[in-house]
């Protein structure tokens, strides 16, 4: 099978747009840059077929990579028969060929094994055979100093046979499907552990049973933790009957002297072999898929995270607040710049209301703000409430904003090396103003898995969900575009060709030398080739530059198209920007060639018309409930605004101005019902809720959207 035949049938693509696609990622292209300039290559694929192409080619080549090691081993062992060699080779299946390779692994010595060593294999084969009518003399044939009973004789070879019929491809793969299938996965406490409080976050699974192929996903990795964390014990069974009657009928031939003994052998081997292993293979899988759906539902929030409303280039004054440390105060310009930083104490035990609101108003005033930003944490609502007050000279817009992650950052090393001579208390609040101004821009410099939004993913494969997150922001980044003259070398390296070390000498070269003027000077900076040039030119903008063209999403390869349609219409190209009577006149069909396609043609005129749109929605502000300030002002049947702040398989949580979120279940998500909480909600969108529960004691809040 072809990389290109393995390919199309993971993935619903035509054979032709594979070819293209592999071809451009064998070439050094990026996903961002195949997916946005060479969609007449590709069929117009989007960059999630793209990634699943490359991924699929992946494992395409760690195939082919694990069948050299499992043929170069079982030649060694000179053990490779024709027969088994068509096997391997026709195989595209990693699992099957861990099948054919079982036999042949080098493990610790088995009581098989032992039993070969003995001289018992050929008694093995006589009774899997069934072909005896006295098994007893047959057995005291190969009584030795070693096998000195015909029972032990019987018994060794019991152990060959079941360690064959463990490594029967087919037993394993009827059996495997029935544990994928039909497995029961059930729960008990460790009663010792029972009335713990740690426990208790678990209570509902301390008898819990259901089957593996139903369980969601958020369940199953609760039951991990739980047990990981030796609150519960679990197994994962089939019904055992039913396996052993299918071993039979496919090992047993007849009602021979030798059915008793390999109804024992069988027994032993499902028992000690087959179900340990088949189950533990069909948790592993499951364990993957609910890796794989919480992976996705954090890559899905992260997305919207990264993507929600920025204010844009204003004057922000941010506070990080707080009561007995104080509110940490900075001001920004319009870049995010801090120009100044301050320590006020409004909350008790201070309670320096006065003073707090003068300083306050005076850095209003001097540094000419535009808008306050508001940390959700700590004091958040008492801070709010502080600020209204205040009579301003002008009115400002006041925004909560979610600064999780923003310690994270504070303490990091982008953070010193922004800000080494401030502490980490006036970093978090830069970082609280700048999410503001582009929250993009920010959070793109803390670990996404700091940033708090998701179900479980402390508990999935790291790796995975670090590809999976890394994807996502390099997604959003070059959806948005970066300013080459703003943006910070964190935000550069998810650019689409770039990556860090790169982002660095493009940073370092424009504090040398001044603003970029144009993009064609990104082939003055150091190591920036022709290839990085290609990939990454079209992502970044550089406004009010010298070319037009180069604060917009047209590839600079497509420029001396864009020329020609100006010199066709009679007038240049700073003309036909924005200029809807004009773009309207194109006729992209003259323009068509073999380099430029029709794809290529639609996206060109779509960005002439709207150069540069940022893709993203303007920041609105939003009030909270002033009544609600902490979980005893809640009641059941109250109405409440609240802001999205996280969303699961389940439901999703919504801030509702206190500490603690309110949890809508899916089941109060629709009238009608909904499978995808995404279909419903988006992260930081504005609702009405009602309450339907308040637990004090538990801190549980039960929301329902008001629809």
């Amino acid at each position: 099978m072809t990389v290109i035949e393995f390919i199309c049938k993971g993935v619903n693509v035509p054979s032709k747009s594979v070819e293209n696609t592999l071809a451009l990622l064998n070439d050094a292209c990026t996903i961002a840059f195949i997916a946005r300039y060479r969609k007449d290559k590709t069929g117009n694929l989007d960059e999630v077929q793209i990634e699943n192409i490359a991924k699929q080619q992946q494992l395409y080549a760690e195939i082919l990579k694990r069948k050299k090691s499992i043929l170069s081993s079982i030649e060694q062992q000179d053990c490779l028969t024709p027969e088994l060699l068509d096997k391997i080779n026709a195989s595209f299946n990693l699992v099957e060929l861990e099948d054919f390779y079982l036999p042949f692994k080098k493990t610790r010595k088995t009581k098989a094994d032992i039993a070969k060593q003995n001289g018992l294999e050929p008694l093995a084969k006589i009774i899997i055979s069934q072909n005896t009518n006295n098994i007893e003399q047959s057995a005291n044939k190969f009584l030795t100093d070693q096998v000195s009973s015909c029972a032990s004789a019987l018994s060794g070879a019991c152990d060959i046979i079941a360690q064959w019929i463990n490594e029967n491809t087919y037993i394993r793969r009827v059996l495997r499907s029935k544990f994928e299938r039909n497995s029961l996965l059930q729960t008990k406490v460790i009663k010792d552990m029972a009335d713990t409080e740690q426990a208790q976050k678990y209570s509902q699974y301390f008898d819990w049973n259901e089957p593996l192929d139903r369980m969601a996903s958020h369940r199953l990795l609760a039951i991990l933790r739980a047990e990981k964390e030796g609150f519960i014990r679990f197994s994962l069974t089939i019904e055992k009957e039913s396996a052993l009657e299918f071993i039979e009928k496919t090992i047993i031939k007849n009602n021979g002297p030798c059915k008793s003994i390999l109804q024992d052998a069988i027994k032993a081997s499902y028992k000690r072999l087959i179900e340990p292993a088949l189950s533990t293979e069909a948790l592993k899988q499951a364990k993957l898929k609910a890796d794989l759906n919480s992976i996705g539902v954090f890559a899905d929030n992260l997305s919207q995270l990264l993507l929600q409303s920025p204010l844009g280039e204003k004057r922000i004054l941010a506070i990080d607040p707080g009561f007995k440390s104080g509110c940490k105060v900075v001001c920004l310009d319009e870049q995010g710049n801090l120009l100044y930083n301050e320590t006020i104490f409004p909350h008790a035990p201070q309670k320096d209301t006065a003073m707090a609101m003068k300083k306050i108003r005076s850095m209003v005033n001097s540094y000419r703000i535009q808008a306050i930003a508001i940390g959700n944490g700590t004091a958040s609502r008492e801070t709010e409430f502080f600020i209204k007050k205040i009579a301003f000279d002008k009115d400002l817009q006041v925004f909560i904003v979610n600064e999780a992650g923003a310690s994270v950052y504070s303490a990091s090393k982008i953070a010193r090396e922004e800000f080494p001579n401030y502490d980490v208390t006036v970093r978090g609040a830069v970082s609280i103003g700048r999410r503001l101004i582009d929250p993009l821009a920010e959070l793109v410099k803390i670990d996404p898995k700091s940033i708090g939004v998701g179900q479980y993913q402390h508990d999935v494969d790291a790796a995975l969900l670090k590809l999976e997150l890394d994807s996502v922001v390099q997604r959003c980044v070059n959806a948005v575009g970066v300013n080459l003259n703003t943006a910070s070398t964190s935000l550069l390296s998810y650019v689409s060709g770039i990556g860090v070390k790169m982002a660095e000498d493009i940073v370092s070269y424009r504090q040398k030398n001044g603003a970029f003027l144009t993009r064609e000077q990104l082939k003055e900076v150091p190591r920036f080739g022709p290839k990085a040039f290609q990939q990454s030119a079209a992502f970044v903008r550089i406004v009010k530059g010298t070319n037009p063209l180069d604060n917009s999403a047209v590839h600079p390869e497509s420029y001396k198209v864009v020329q020609k349609m100006a010199k066709d219409l009679k007038v240049n190209v700073q003309d036909l920007i924005s200029n809807r009577d004009l773009i309207d006149k194109i006729d992209i069909n003259k323009y068509i060639s073999p380099s430029v396609g029709e794809h290529t043609l639609l996206d060109i005129l779509k960005e002439l018309d709207k150069p540069g749109l940022d893709p993203r929605k303007r920041a609105k502000v939003f009030e909270f409930d002033p009544g609600v300030k902490q979980i005893t002002d809640l009641y059941i049947g109250q109405v409440l605004p609240g802001i999205v702040n996280n969303i699961t398989n389940f439901g999703c949580f919504v801030d509702i101005g206190i500490k603690q979120s309110g949890l809508i279940h899916i089941s109060n998500l629709q009238k009608d019902f909904v499978s995808d909480v995404n279909q419903v909600v988006k992260l930081h969108q504005h609702l009405q809720v009602k309450v339907l529960d308040v637990d004090v004691d538990k801190q549980r809040i039960q929301l329902t959207l008001i629809f």
